[in-house]
């Protein structure tokens, strides 16, 4: 079905062996969000936290781009003309769904191509892993149209991945950051092809798929909850976190495989 631009965006989803591929559809606008595409996205990234059967997810845009933000008619129009108390329900609700992004235990991996930018570039930010094609333009672009770069964690999360000086530059002058760049920093863990994208991101989702499910989920916790520890909290922290994981069952699979000489199978518990 060919997609026209009048056509609202749609989230599509499909589980395959423990990976969910989320992936925003609408081609001829370069996948803009929307008021209702927020929430559902809120709502599915939520739910993950009950959903023991995904391992991991895979977070894409339909054509050749992965994101354009809030769509300028759709949610930019409505905003302008809305009252103080409604924008802060709006903003309350964006900031939502970065938070269930950091809290739902599977890790994410944005597949970024072409347009990612405003929102769009925030679903990449607020993933775990994020791979990229180099025509890959990621831009946090709040400043070009009158709003403060301080959008959706942006001025929490952005400096603790790329530093605060490079962090800043994107936020004040909302430029365009080009894949070459974005790997460079530290924002891209990979550039690859265009047409390898997609396949490189499933292929990672499954290894971490393929991993221990429990202990994965334990690494991003405390990936999240060390930001705001000390040294001494965050060492006692993590001796916790693991004593648990070495009750689990895929601990001993692991050292039963090392004995054995053959690699381990987990079957996440």
């Amino acid at each position: 079905m060919t997609e026209t631009p009048d056509a609202p965006t749609r989230l599509e989803g499909a589980l395959d062996d423990g990976v969910l591929h989320l992936r925003l559809v609408r081609p001829a606008r370069k996948n803009p969000l929307t008021f209702e595409v927020y929430a559902e996205l809120r709502d599915r990234f939520r739910a993950l936290a009950h959903e023991a059967h995904v391992k991991a997810v895979v977070l894409s845009g339909a054509g050749d781009n992965f994101c354009s933000g809030g769509d300028v008619r759709d949610i930019i129009g409505p905003l302008v003309a809305m009252d103080m108390t409604g924008l802060l329900a709006f903003t309350r609700m964006t900031g939502d769904l970065v938070k269930v992004m950091r809290a739902c235990p599977q890790p994410i991996i944005a597949a970024v191509d072409g347009v990612c930018a405003g929102a769009g570039a925030i679903l990449a930010m607020a993933s775990d892993l994020r791979i990229a094609t180099p025509q890959a333009r990621t831009a946090f672009l709040f400043n070009r149209v009158g709003l403060a770069g301080c959008d959706m964690g942006a001025c929490a999360i952005l400096p603790r991945i790329i530093g605060q000086g490079r962090a800043t530059e994107l936020l004040l002058f909302g430029r365009d950051m080009s894949a070459d760049e974005g790997e460079r920093w530290g924002f891209f863990n990979r550039v690859v092809a265009r047409e390898d994208l997609l396949a490189e991101a499933m292929a990672w989702a499954r290894r971490i798929a393929a991993g221990p499910t429990f202990a994965n989920g334990v690494t991003k916790t405390q990936l999240n909850q060390e930001w705001n520890m000390g040294l001494d909290q965050a060492i006692e922290a993590e001796a916790q976190a693991q004593a648990i994981c070495m009750r689990t069952k895929d601990f001993e699979r692991a050292y039963r495989a090392f004995i054995d000489k053959r690699q381990p199978v987990f079957e996440g518990d």
